[in-house]
């Protein structure tokens, strides 16, 4: 070796040493979510993040890549609501950003915990207005639609900016945090052992909430009295993870309950105080209600008469203050978090204080009985073609033997009569629209629920739904993951019979009754099925489950079959109806 190149070795090493010491704002990110826990990200990679979603691949945490930013930000809004820690979607700025705004949104609605960590341009030319790639003052667009928003303007905030962010959308009422990071912060180096210091791990970052005992004893005084107690629970109630608890409160008092639809499987959908087949009859008589993780909005009618009894009395349990009195007057409220008001209802009230009058059980229980009666003659009738009861009879059937595995369930008929036909028997197994009604949380619901749980998937789509997040399947095989996409298709929006009063164009409802949704799957390497029948559902699924890998059953249902919006037609508004529309004069 001469002088010269053992010189230019030393140099070398010495830089190499160097850079060891050094780290920047890619590795501190990565870093930081690594110390909290954060085992997967969703998202879309580019400018400037790439690098990023790289990085922390190569340092452990699994990265799902989609094909657009709002079907991955609804699997990272899954992702908290199945597992109580934050999910995580990284998104690139601008309109990036905005397409993850939307699962942002939808998540804070729902209360499921989430961030977007979404890179920006930089601040001295946003603020300038200079016309930077894809400028946009991020912070500014987000904080509407969420808890929080948060922006990281130095390298050495980004330990503290990822833990609060984390702890704002897990702690008291969860929702969604929007994290801006600029593109300069994650370029940003400064010394290594220096960085590491300004990491740090949460502590306790979703404390328990304990009510208040007066508040308790409120309670079990109206439960106490009650001629009529009714239990609500909501998807609330099945996020706490309390299910020994709210078992236990609900089989040792033998108050009727009616479950959410995410709520469904808390209990076993066939408990014998369900009244869910009795509902209306539940919901207009009862006198105390107590709502466990629910909310008294649009979904219950608002707390209304003649929905709901004019004197009923409400008990809420919610982590939120500001919840309570919002349609309704709260006779009891108990603030806190699920588990620890039901323990303190346990602690606090007498053997046998509470309990629910035999006639009212049984009036349900006959109500039920005969709804149940009703309910069985038209699932067991098979006419053709196929219609969605007997699709979903089918779907219904096979789940029935296959409880492990989780159902995602959105559209609008898709969605209501799915809702009563498949009973669930394990609690967090069903992942639907939620608060919102949102269509197009199908395939990230359906992802994530492979993803953090490793079970298999039964997502249950309205052809139409199935179209905001369709692309997915392409992730779905490209990750090998065991979700069963099965689509109710009857050509339209609703159903696909609508004409055009005018010409041969499609109506505003209808899609292509002819699209075969099973060859789609198939290009990307995926299973499909083309099902005609009941029988044929029945056999594609059974064999989709079987393999354990990307499927896909086309359901070829009536166009005829479906409701003008499902079972919410009564909110759209009546004004001058088509009918009565002279067609305008070519």
């Amino acid at each position: 070796m001469t002088a010269q190149s053992g010189t230019a070795a030393t140099d070398t090493a010495a830089t190499t040493d160097a850079t060891a010491e050094l780290t920047d704002g890619y590795h501190l990110v990565v870093d930081a979510l690594k110390l909290n826990d954060v085992e997967t990200i969703y998202g879309v990679v580019g400018i400037p993040i790439t690098d990023l979603a790289r990085l922390a691949q190569a340092e452990g945490i699994r990265y799902i890549g989609f094909r657009h930013e709002s079907n991955a930000a609804h699997a990272a809004a899954a992702a908290g609501y199945l597992t109580k820690k934050p999910g995580i979607c990284l998104t690139v700025s601008a309109p990036g950003f905005l397409n993850g705004l939307v699962g942002l949104a939808n998540a804070t609605t729902n209360c499921f915990p989430m961030v977007q960590i979404s890179g920006s341009s930089e601040r001295h030319l946003v603020d300038l207005k200079q016309g930077d790639y894809e400028e946009m003052d991020q912070v500014a667009a987000a904080q509407q639609f969420c808890k929080a928003a948060y922006r990281i303007n130095r390298v050495e905030d980004i330990g503290r900016g990822i833990a609060r962010a984390l702890r704002t959308a897990v702690s008291g009422r969860p929702g969604g945090v929007y994290l801006d990071i600029p593109a300069a912060v994650l370029g940003s180096i400064m010394d290594k052992d220096t960085g590491a210091k300004t990491l740090s791990r949460l502590v306790d970052p979703a404390p328990r909430q304990l009510p208040a005992p007066e508040a308790v004893d409120r309670a079990i005084e109206l439960l106490a009295h009650a001629e009529r107690p009714l239990v609500v629970l909501g998807k609330g109630a099945a996020y706490a993870q309390a299910d020994d608890r709210i078992r236990e409160f609900v089989e040792s008092t033998g108050i009727p309950y009616v479950p959410m639809s995410m709520a469904k499987g808390l209990l076993p959908d066939d408990h014998p105080q369900s009244v869910a087949t009795a509902r209306s009859l539940a919901l207009r008589k009862a006198d105390v209600v107590m709502l466990v993780g629910a909310r008294l909005n649009w979904l219950l009618g608002h707390g209304e008469a003649p929905q709901w009894n004019p004197d009923a009395q409400f008990i809420q349990v919610d982590i939120e203050p500001r919840e309570l009195d919002s349609n309704q007057p709260i006779a009891a409220p108990l603030v806190g978090d699920v588990e620890s008001v039901l323990e303190a209802l346990a602690e606090r009230a007498k053997p046998g204080q509470i309990s629910a009058p035999t006639a009212w059980r049984e009036e349900l229980a006959s109500r039920s009985a005969q709804n149940v009666e009703k309910m069985a003659a038209r699932l067991a009738a098979d006419p053709h073609p196929m219609q969605f009861m007997g699709a979903l009879r089918a779907v219904r059937d096979v789940l029935r033997d296959n409880q492990h595995a989780y159902l995602v369930n959105e559209g609008a008929n898709a969605l209501d009569i799915a809702r009563n036909v498949i009973d669930m028997h394990v609690p967090r197994h069903r992942l639907d629209v939620g608060t919102w009604g949102v269509m197009g949380i199908g395939m990230g619901y359906a992802i994530a629920a492979a993803v953090e749980t490793g079970q298999p998937v039964i997502a249950v789509e309205g052809d139409s739904a199935f179209g905001f997040s369709g692309m997915e399947l392409e992730t779905i095989c490209r990750y090998g993951l065991p979700v069963t996409t099965v689509i109710m298709n009857n050509g339209g929006v609703y159903r696909g019979n609508d004409v055009n009063p005018l010409d041969d164009a499609p109506a505003p409802t209808t899609l292509m009754l002819t699209a075969r949704h099973d060859l789609m799957i198939e290009a990307f390497g995926g299973k499909g099925h083309r099902a005609t029948t009941p029988a044929e559902v029945t056999a594609a699924l059974t064999e989709a489950l079987a393999s354990g890998g990307p499927a896909l059953i086309d359901c070829a249902i009536d166009p005829g079959a479906g409701t003008e919006s499902g079972h919410i037609a009564h909110l759209n508004p009546k004004g001058i109806t088509v009918g009565n529309i002279a067609p305008a004069k070519k």
